[in-house]
């Protein structure tokens, strides 16, 4: 009895060790999810990127890099939160790896441009395939770009000297603003080499490789310079468009009725604190979702802002001081003080307007050169600004009544035309053109007491230079001041080239007097 009961006795220990041989690799792939790499392993390739051997931390990385585990991200982010340093900062190449190759197939085109970019900028020949991959089924534009640019620059750090050749040439004929300070370092390097007695050529780029980098570096710093220009042009465009928002009050006030107004500035200031009051109240008191709409509803409350505050100061100072320029001028400086503390103590030093989503980014027009959406949005702004004018004043009865009064106000009155209503509602518009143009400018800066000051002496500038009253030389006078101030502030300063604009604006007046147009309007009269 005792054979048979020991022959069992051993079946059974033999099916147990069986079957513990099979379950233990089933279990342990159950805790993973189901993925190809068992924690274990996946434990055992991270302590081999902590390696000091260069080689062994690349086999690791590209082990991780390689697999095909859709699990393996998550666990490798569940892994580095309880690793020590040195674990964490060896994991962290591997995981930007991991998750610029998912960006790639991202539905938005900015995230694969940017993860293409990062890409390029790590340089790992790993993600030479996954780049070709999304090149082949990529239509956008600037992915493209970007997937081929870095393609260029991975094969220009690790491929063959034909592959190097061909990289050098895709940078050349790509411009590409990322690959001239490498370029400039190969040749640097290669400069280097030959100067040394022993040791030149061992790690040097051959010949082909070098003259097509010297090529590649001109091509690209010839774009750049066409890019500047650009630049410079559409930065001095933009700048004219706010100077002329500015302007267009101040040449209804100024141009129109022949009043200084020094607190013109001050007024633009309250319709961007009318913008930030809007802001304010739609955070408060209505839902997120909503929040961007505060923008176009702070339109009209910038405008009717200003405009309220230009009538009590018509109807309160300037009424009185028709005729005297001087005695205008002090007066409504006087008042700009009074406009500029009074902001100070109910808001403080320095507020912020957060623009909507709509103008956040912008759009790439060419190579080096992107155009913001808020900037577009104030020249579109200023556009419709100078057409919405135009229309008034020549194309209906309120602007023929308005050129009428200040081209002769004894016979408008005896025409029946109320010459005081027509003088306080011109004022009041001029002054909500520039509550319009505080609305604008919140999009490109913060919101602060002397805001009004930094534009004040340019856009008197743009009035006088281009003909007191005069529309057409009021955008004329804009758009040169506003490019001039562009083109020389890169190799002048921004003090130095308000200041040179200046002297040429007083060479110009002396020269011609009445500005770019004739001066018409009450003042001449006088």
């Amino acid at each position: 009895m005792r054979q048979p009961t020991r022959a069992v006795v051993r079946v059974l220990a033999g099916i147990a060790l069986a079957w513990l041989w099979l379950a233990w690799p089933a279990g342990s792939w159950a805790e993973t999810g189901g993925g190809v790499t068992p924690v274990a392993g996946l434990e055992h390739t991270i302590a081999r990127l902590t390696a000091e051997d260069p080689a062994e931390q690349e086999a690791a990385t590209a082990e991780l890099v390689e697999s095909s585990d859709p699990n393996l991200l998550s666990q490798l982010e569940a892994l580095r939160e309880e690793a020590d340093r040195s674990t964490r900062r060896a994991l962290k190449p591997v995981l930007d790896l991991l998750k610029n190759r998912a960006k790639l197939g991202d539905d938005d085109p900015e995230v694969r441009r940017a993860a293409a970019t990062d890409l390029g900028s790590v340089g790992s020949p790993l993600a030479v395939p996954w780049l070709e991959s999304q090149l082949v089924s990529e239509s956008h534009r600037w992915v493209r770009y970007a997937l081929r640019e870095s393609l260029a620059l991975i094969r220009l750090a690790h491929g063959t000297t034909q592959q190097q050749v061909e990289a050098v040439r895709t940078l050349g004929d790509l411009a590409s603003p990322n690959g001239l300070p490498r370029l400039k370092e190969l040749v640097e390097e290669a400069n280097a080499d030959e100067s040394e007695t022993t040791g030149a050529g061992s790690g040097q780029p051959s010949p082909d490789v070098l003259a097509t980098a010297h090529q590649a570096i001109e091509q690209t710093e010839r774009w750049g310079v066409w890019a500047g220009v650009f630049e410079t042009l559409f930065h001095g465009l933009s700048l004219s468009s706010i100077l002329l928002m500015m302007a267009l009050g101040l040449a209804i006030v100024f141009g129109l009725m022949g009043v200084i107004n020094m607190a013109h500035g001050e007024l633009m200031m309250i319709g961007a604190y009318a913008t930030f009051v809007t802001q304010e109240l739609f955070k408060a008191y209505l839902p997120t979702e909503v929040f961007d709409w505060y923008f176009w509803a702070a339109l009209p409350c910038s405008f009717l802002a200003a405009a309220l505050v230009g009538l009590l100061l018509e109807m309160s100072v300037i009424r009185f001081l028709y005729g005297r320029p001087l005695e205008t001028m002090l007066a409504t400086w006087g008042v700009s003080l009074i406009l500029i503390q009074s902001a100070r103590v109910m808001f403080g030093d320095l507020t912020a307007v957060t623009a909507p989503a709509w103008f956040s980014g912008g759009v790439q027009v060419m190579v080096g050169v992107f155009v913001p959406y808020n900037r577009l949005f104030l020249i579109v702004l200023s556009a419709v600004s100078v057409m919405a004018i135009y229309a008034l004043l020549f194309r209906t009865r309120v602007g023929l009544r308005v050129r009428a009064v200040m081209q002769n106000r004894n016979m408008s009155a005896c025409l029946g035309i109320p010459t005081r209503q027509v003088d306080a509602y011109t004022f009041a518009f001029g002054s909500g053109l520039a509550g319009l143009a505080g609305w604008g400018l919140t999009l490109i800066g913060n919101v602060e007491p002397g805001l009004g000051q930094n534009y004040i002496v340019d856009s008197f500038m743009v009035v006088v230079t281009g003909g007191v009253g005069k529309l057409a030389g009021t955008i004329a006078a804009a758009l040169g001041i506003g490019g001039l101030n562009k083109v020389f502030e890169p190799s002048m300063g921004a003090v130095y080239a308000k200041v040179t604009i200046l002297l040429l604006v007083v060479l110009f007046l002396q020269r011609r007097p009445s500005g770019l147009f004739a001066i018409k309007g009450r003042h001449a009269e006088s």
